[in-house]
Formats: structure tokens, sequence, C-alpha cells
């Protein structure tokens, strides 16, 4: 049976995929004490395809890119569930660090990244205020638009 977490992002529409493998020399999550933290995830949705893939300021709008983030913090609560079995046991979203693949000249990456933030609202109220990172590179592994890695507080 879901969890409280999980009845309410069930009733947005969403529900977690299985947990994407690394893709090179590395696992997904670390436990140590009271700290998970989660590898970054791109934004690909449930079959594997990118939500969003690009530049964000050069063919992938704002819009596109908050989508994406979105769906990168989908992928970063399909890994807690994979480590903790229940979201219910994250006591805090700690901290979110967001990555825009953007053009020179992109400056509303924080806006991308508002797509995670407000994900992590809506599924743990509260705890899921969070502090944040929000940086603008070059590339991402598989010309992904976003990528979101997290530090949760868990029991």
């Amino acid at each position: 049976m879901a969890g409280t977490v999980e009845q309410k992002l069930a009733a947005q529409g969403i529900t977690l995929p299985e947990p994407r493998a690394a893709m090179a020399n590395y696992v997904g999550f670390v436990r140590t004490g009271n700290l998970l933290f989660v590898s970054g995830q791109v934004c690909a949705d449930t079959e594997g395809k990118l939500i969003a893939k690009g530049k964000l300021g050069a063919g992938v709008t704002t819009e596109q890119g908050y989508a994406a983030a979105q769906g990168c913090a989908v992928n970063l609560l399909a890994q807690i569930k994979a480590a903790l079995g229940d979201l219910d046991k994250v006591v805090r979203v700690v901290r979110l660090g967001g990555f825009v693949n953007s053009a020179p000249d992109y400056f509303d990456g924080p806006k991308v990244l508002n797509g995670a933030s407000d994900l992590m609202v809506t599924a743990f109220g509260d705890k899921g205020r969070h502090a944040r990172t929000t940086v603008g590179v070059s590339s991402l592994p598989s010309d992904a638009a976003v990528e979101v890695d997290g530090v949760f507080e868990v029991s």
C-alpha cells in the first residue's frame, strides 16, 4: 500500500518509475546516518526518453525546462523509494542541486529548477522546502536539458 506522500503524488497524476541504473561507475544513492545522498537524475520519463533534450535558451524553452526539472524530481523520488521503501521516511528535503544545459546567454536557470523544487513542496509540504543551487552548464549526459541531485534527511 502506498504511503501518504505517494498518495499525494498519485492525486497529481504522478507515479514513480523504476529507478534508473547508474550510467557509469557510481551508485544511485548513498545513506550515511540519517542523510540520504541521491546521485544526479536526468530528465528521463518512465520509458527512459528525455523529457527535454538540448540547451535552454537555444531550442528548449523555460517551460520545457521546468517540466524536465519536475521529471528529474520524480526520478529522485524513485531513488529515495528504492533506498527506503517508503517516501514517508523522508524527514526533510535538505538540498537540491540543479544543472541546466544552457546557452551562454540563458539566465533563467532558477525558474527551470522551480520544477523540481515545486514538486518537493507538493510531495512533502513544508518538509519539502530546501536549500538549492542552480548552475548553468555547457552539456549534460545524453544532451539532457536538466539534471538534479539531492540530499534528504531520513528516518
